[in-house]
């Protein structure tokens, strides 16, 4: 979920040649075999620095596959602190409100922040603890925080986040996947993500154009 933009706090320099998911199948392991679920969790942390700007698109799609709305982004972290600002195709800034979705997209504030990657109870998934996601063998951690839960894949190799479930009273609510990624630096992060509900045909696609 979402992440994650989550997406894309993670390095720096400019987005060039898209890469697949399964490019970083070429990369040496990242995590030993005994690797704890804090400690995945932790190097997913480091990912998200706190100097970073990002810019994008966010294009809503309908059930049918058509484009419903696109939005620019830019994302500033300074200090921890994120800045987000969206505008609409005629570089007017349109407002929004962190709480719930992002204006009539699938996405969240939590999907910009990874905000869940702070929370304290962290665990492997009793589950799901080992499986592929995007043709990839991933481990996978349950988060939670009071009555919130979300499920992460993990990228053994990479130590990337491929997939993020998000649940309610056990239920997958919504889901974030990550369809390409990019080596930025000796990182690899997500490039293109999709966010909607379960099961939904068509998702809001998130693209990351650069990072600086």
């Amino acid at each position: 979920m979402t992440f994650i933009l989550a997406t894309f706090l993670f390095a720096s320099t400019a987005v060039g040649q898209q890469s697949s998911v399964v490019d970083a199948l070429v990369e040496k392991p990242v995590f030993s075999e005994t690797a704890t679920a804090r400690e995945m969790i932790v190097s997913c942390r480091k990912m998200v620095p706190d100097d970073v700007e990002i810019a994008g698109h966010i294009n809503r799609r309908s059930r049918r596959g058509t484009q419903v709305a696109a939005y620019r982004y830019n994302l500033k972290r300074r200090g921890g602190n994120t800045v987000f600002e969206m505008f609409d195709d005629k570089g007017v800034s349109v407002p929004f409100k962190k709480e719930g979705r992002l204006l009539d997209t699938d996405i969240t504030w939590s999907d910009l922040t990874l905000d869940y990657l702070w929370w304290d109870d962290i665990s492997f998934d009793a589950e799901k603890e080992s499986e592929t996601a995007q043709g990839i063998i991933c481990r996978v951690v349950l988060l939670k925080k009071g009555s919130r839960s979300v499920r992460i894949w993990i990228d053994k190799r990479t130590g990337a986040m491929l997939q993020a479930h998000e649940l309610t009273d056990g239920k997958v609510t919504r889901e974030l996947f990550c369809t390409s990624l990019k080596k930025f630096g000796e990182r690899w992060a997500p490039r293109n993500i999709e966010v909607g509900p379960p099961g939904a045909k068509y998702r809001t696609k998130i693209v990351i154009e650069d990072i600086k």
